[in-house]
C-alpha cells in the first residue's frame, strides 16, 4: 500500500483561558484544541490522522 502525504492549512484561534483551537477547513469534523500553541499542533494532527483512518475505513473520498 502506498501512502500520499497531503498538507493541510490549519487555523489557529484563540480562545477562552488562553487555550488554542486548532481546525482544517478542509476537513469538516477536523477541530481540537490545546493548552497552548505546541499542544495544540500536536491534537489536530491526532486529529486528522483519525479523522482520515475513518474516511478510508468507511470509503470516504476527499
Amino acid at each position: 500500500m502506498t501512502t500520499m502525504r497531503h498538507d493541510y492549512r490549519v487555523v489557529y484561534t484563540p480562545i477562552e483561558d488562553g487555550w488554542i483551537m486548532a481546525t482544517v477547513p478542509e476537513l469538516p469534523g477536523a477541530i481540537t484544541q490545546g493548552r497552548d500553541m505546541a499542544e495544540a499542533r500536536t491534537m489536530i494532527r491526532e486529529a486528522v490522522e483519525l479523522l482520515l483512518e475513518s474516511y478510508a475505513e468507511n470509503a470516504v473520498r476527499l
